[in-house]
């Protein structure tokens, strides 16, 4: 599925009131996580306010919440893992947002991630949009 803009449905998209609960998972920063923000209260604070990129959805179901795998970067079989067990419990994954804290760890701390290798490699391999950032707090 694609990303709901709040800009209104794209020629061929589910049409509002269709199903447009935009079904998510964050993946946030092993090492960082709890040093810029407690429990991920921030994420949920954005997903509440639709604050930064969590924004570019209408409505937001949070199917799954887990870090990245820590240093050198685990990403893609923890996503592997996620996208397999949402699967199993009859709630897939549209889209998977690297949390603020992930795109922090990128600028500052030496994150091995690249996003811009990263970002194909996940939507090719699992069919979910890849969005770098949740909030802006």
């Amino acid at each position: 599925m694609k990303r709901r803009s709040l800009r209104g449905p794209a020629p061929g998209s589910i049409l509002p009131g269709e199903n447009d609960m935009a079904k998510i998972a964050v993946l946030y920063c092993k090492k960082v996580k709890d040093h810029s923000c407690i429990a991920c209260a921030k994420c949920y604070k954005g997903m509440a306010e639709k604050n930064g990129e969590y924004g570019c959805h209408d409505e937001i179901e949070l199917v799954a919440m887990t870090d990245c795998g820590d240093c050198p970067g685990l990403v893609v079989p923890r996503v592997k893992l996620i996208t397999e067990i949402a699967k199993n419990l009859g709630r897939e994954i549209e889209t998977l947002h690297l949390g603020t804290c992930v795109k922090l760890a990128m600028e500052t701390a030496k994150c091995p991630i690249d996003f811009d290798h990263l970002k194909p490699i996940l939507e090719n391999k699992f069919g979910i949009e890849v969005v770098l950032g949740t909030h802006a707090y």
